[in-house]
């Protein structure tokens, strides 16, 4: 199959293209480096031993997107690409509604102008606001607590309608807990701009030594050890799930919604132990002030990708630190500047 991926240079996307090139897929990758950086993909063709094709293209650049989509002839689109940082949405929530909501919109008009319309999207359990139990179901009711999660919110509305005037349209929302590790490889994994907004590189940031401490966010929460708990999931589960979500549109229309998760609760300091051990040494940390916008307790409840996808998250929290410190002590700084 054709598959055209925007974002797919990124932390998500990267590992997601390097599974669907060793599937035997045709991958071509839409990608403004924003937030990201070639030398991803040159190693993921690397690993793979065939290339994707680049395309260094913003979204909401109409023409180009048509010239993407006249060469590229895509059966399908993964939607990855987007803004992500939930702090810096506060800040910007205007530019997160432009790039994420308005971006959306230009693809999907690009899709419908080129005749695609088998369409998989990055969503977020941010759609799921402040839940009011856990683990958390797919039926549970949506709202969310920062603009980053309004802007994944909104995309899912507009995806819901799309699907209800247009049924012959195959759509998939894949709504991630928290992404974290590395490929095994450790050539490929999570080289954020500047400071981490995520815990997980933020945490190895401190043990490579590029960072003096972690920052923990509140620890006063309602929680066994008063620090927030999150579902980490090891990016290569999420990227199979991708795979497996894509298998489920193409044998033909609908409209698809799962979690993707592990459906279990980690803490911040039971994560900062763990990568402890991953790395062999202590990590300094410091408890400091609730975040705004963030939340107590948000784990998933996995059994309809179980169900629906023959998916389940295989990977555990050690294998997690284990994979993420591959990667960190690799590539100290990252991938190297472009």
């Amino acid at each position: 199959m054709r598959i055209l991926v925007t974002g797919g240079a990124g932390y998500i996307g990267s590992h997601t293209v390097l599974l669907l090139l060793q599937a035997g897929h045709q991958v071509v990758v839409v990608d403004n480096l924003s937030n990201s950086n070639p030398e991803a993909l040159r190693r993921v063709a690397e690993l793979a031993g065939r290339a994707a094709t680049l395309h260094e293209v913003d979204i909401l650049d109409h023409a180009a997107m048509d010239h993407a989509f006249t060469e590229a002839q895509p059966d399908a689109v993964i939607h990855f690409a987007g803004l992500k940082a939930v702090g810096e949405s506060v800040r910007e929530p205007m530019r997160y509604y432009r790039n994420n909501v308005a971006g959306t919109v230009a693809l999907l008009e690009a899709m419908e102008r080129h005749q695609v319309r088998t369409l998989l999207f990055s969503s977020s359990a941010t759609v799921y606001g402040d839940p009011h139990a856990v683990p958390i179901l797919e039926d549970f009711p949506l709202s969310a607590t920062n603009p980053y999660g309004r802007s994944k919110l909104m995309i899912e509305e507009i995806l819901r309608d799309l699907h209800r005037s247009a049924p012959e349209w195959s759509i998939g929302i894949l709504r991630y807990f928290n992404p974290v590790g590395a490929h095994e490889s450790g050539r490929i994994g999570e080289d954020p701009n500047g400071l981490p907004n995520n815990l997980l590189p933020y945490v190895t940031q401190v043990a490579v030594g590029r960072l003096p401490a972690v920052s923990v966010y509140g620890s006063d929460y309602p929680t066994p050890d008063g620090t927030g708990v999150r579902d980490y999931i090891h990016v290569v589960d999420l990227a199979d799930g991708h795979l497996r979500a894509l298998d489920y549109l193409l044998r033909g229309p609908g409209l698809l919604t799962c979690n993707l998760g592990t459906g279990k609760g980690v803490s911040v300091l039971e994560m900062i132990h763990a990568m402890e051990r991953a790395a062999g040494k202590s990590i300094p940390c410091r408890l400091t002030e609730r975040r705004p916008g963030d939340v107590a307790l948000c784990y998933a409840d996995p059994g309809r990708a179980r169900q629906l996808l023959g998916w389940t998250a295989s990977r555990d929290l050690d294998a997690m630190c284990a994979d993420a410190w591959r990667w960190q002590r690799d590539n100290p700084d990252g991938y190297p500047s472009a």
